[in-house]
C-alpha cells in the first residue's frame, strides 16, 4: 500500500476514534473533539510512533478542510444578535487586543512579519468551541450567550481581515484598497442572497434533496468556489473567501428554502465534520513538532506566555469593554471564553509555517497554548458562572439587539471545533 494510503487510513480511524474518546471523557471532562484529534495525530506522527507522515496528497485534503472549518464558521454568524451596542464593544475590544497583539508579536518574535503571525494568532476567538459548552449549560440564548456570540464572532472575523491586510505582502493601501473590492463583491452577493427566490429555485432544492442530484449542496459549494477563486484573483487569503461564502450561504438558504436549511447544512457538515475538518485536525498533529516543545529551552516557556498572553492581549480589553449590564461574574466569563483559542490559531500557524515565518517550535507553543485553552477556560467560566445567584438581566429586558432572538434557532456545526 502506498504512503499515502496508509496515513489515510490511519487518519479516518483516528477520525472515528476521537468522537468515542471525546464521548467516554464527557461523563467527567467536557473535552473538545479536536483536542482527541490533535493528541491521536501526534501519536501516530515521526515523533512518536511514526506511522504516518505527511505528502501532497494527504497536505491538499487538509487544506480542503480548513476551508471548510472556515467555512462552516462564517455560516455560524447570527447577524441579529451581532449589531447594536454589544457590537461595537467587541470591534472595539478587538481592535485593542490586535494593537497590543502585535506590540507583543514583534517584541517575541524579533520581526515584523513574524509579530504578525503571533499578534493575529493572539487576537482570535474560538467560537465553535464555546457555542456547545454554552448551549449545554443553557446560557446561549440569554443576554449572556448573545454578548459572547458578539464577542466571538469579531474574534473569528477580525483575525482573517488583519491577515489579509497584513499578510499580502503588498502596501497597506494596496491591501486596504483590494479588501474594499471584495468588501463590494461580498455585498453584492450577500445583496442577491437575501432576495426573494423564484419559485422554481425553491422547488428542485426540494425535489432533490434526497435525489441524486443534491441542487443545494452543489449549489452551496459552487458559490464557495466563487468566493475562493475571487478571493484569489484578487491576491487575497482563501480563508477570507471561505468565511464570506459561509456568510452568504446563511442567508441565501434562510431566504430560499428555510424549512429546509438545516438539512442542507446536515449535508454539507457531512462533509465538513464527517471527512474533511478531521483530516485538517489529524494532520495538524501529526505536523506538530513535539520534540523541539519538549527539548526545553524558550520554546517550552513559550507555551504558558502564549497562554497568558491569551487572557491579556483578548481577554484585557473584553474585560473593560465588556456591557455595563454584565455582572462581575458575568464579565469574568466572558473574559475566558473570548479568549479561548485553537482553530484559527491553528490555520494562522500552518500558514506561517509553511512560508517559513514561524518555526515548527513557535507554532507547537502557539497550538499547545490554544489546546490548554480550550481545554481550562470554558471550564473556569462555567464554575463561575454556575456561582452566580441569577443571570446579569432577564431576557425580556436586555437591549433592543438581542429581542429578536429566537429559542427556535439553531446553532449547529460547532461540536467538531
Amino acid at each position: 500500500m502506498s504512503h499515502s494510503g496508509t496515513t489515510l487510513i490511519l487518519i479516518m480511524a483516528i477520525a472515528v476514534l476521537a468522537p468515542l474518546l471525546a464521548y467516554g471523557a464527557a461523563r467527567r471532562l467536557p473535552v473538545p473533539l479536536v483536542i482527541f484529534e490533535i493528541l491521536l495525530g501526534i501519536l501516530v506522527g515521526p515523533d512518536v510512533l511514526d506511522w504516518a507522515r505527511t505528502d501532497a496528497l494527504i497536505d491538499g485534503l487538509s487544506q480542503l478542510g480548513l476551508t471548510m472549518l472556515i467555512f462552516l464558521a462564517g455560516y455560524e454568524i447570527e447577524f441579529d444578535k451581532v449589531r447594536g451596542d454589544t457590537l461595537k464593544r467587541s470591534l472595539s475590544a478587538w481592535g485593542i487586543a490586535l494593537v497590543l497583539g502585535l506590540a507583543a508579536g514583534v517584541l517575541l518574535g524579533g520581526g515584523y512579519t513574524k509579530g504578525v503571525f503571533i499578534g493575529v494568532a493572539l487576537t482570535s476567538t474560538a467560537l465553535g468551541t464555546v457555542l456547545p459548552v454554552l448551549r449545554d449549560s443553557g446560557g446561549l440564548h440569554g443576554r449572556f450567550g448573545s454578548v459572547v456570540m458578539a464577542f466571538g464572532a469579531v474574534g473569528e472575523f477580525g483575525p482573517i481581515i488583519a491577515m489579509a491586510l497584513l499578510l499580502s505582502g503588498r502596501r497597506p493601501a494596496e491591501s486596504a484598497a483590494l479588501l474594499a473590492v471584495f468588501a463590494a463583491l461580498t455585498a453584492g452577493a450577500v445583496f442577491w442572497a437575501m432576495r426573494p427566490r423564484r419559485p422554481w429555485f425553491s422547488d428542485i432544492i426540494v425535489r432533490t434533496l434526497d435525489s441524486s442530484g443534491q441542487f443545494a449542496l452543489r449549489f452551496v459549494f459552487l458559490l464557495l468556489a466563487v468566493m475562493l477563486g475571487a478571493s484569489t484573483a484578487l491576491g487575497l487569503d482563501v480563508l477570507l473567501g471561505a468565511f464570506a461564502a459561509g456568510m452568504i450561504t446563511r442567508l441565501l438558504l434562510a431566504g430560499a428554502a428555510p424549512e429546509y436549511g438545516p438539512r442542507i447544512l446536515e449535508k454539507v457538515e457531512a462533509v465538513g465534520f464527517g471527512f474533511l475538518v478531521p483530516v485538517f485536525f489529524v494532520v495538524t498533529g501529526i505536523e506538530f513538532d513535539l520534540d523541539s516543545l519538549l527539548s526545553g529551552g524558550r520554546t517550552l516557556l513559550l507555551l504558558p506566555l502564549f497562554l497568558a498572553l491569551f487572557l491579556v492581549v483578548r481577554g484585557g480589553p473584553i474585560w473593560f469593554l465588556a456591557p455595563r449590564d454584565l455582572g462581575r461574574r458575568d464579565r469574568s466569563g466572558l473574559v475566558l471564553y473570548g479568549s479561548t483559542a485553537l482553530p484559527l490559531v491553528v490555520a494562522i500557524t500552518t500558514i506561517g509555517v509553511d512560508d517559513k515565518t514561524l518555526t515548527a517550535g513557535e507554532a507547537a507553543a502557539l497550538v499547545g497554548a490554544g489546546m490548554v485553552s480550550v481545554l481550562v477556560f470554558p471550564l473556569l467560566a462555567l464554575e463561575l458562572r454556575a456561582g452566580a445567584e441569577s443571570p446579569s438581566r432577564p431576557e425580556a429586558a436586555s437591549e433592543p439587539e438581542s429581542a429578536s432572538e429566537s429559542a427556535s434557532e439553531r446553532i449547529t456545526g460547532s461540536e467538531s471545533w
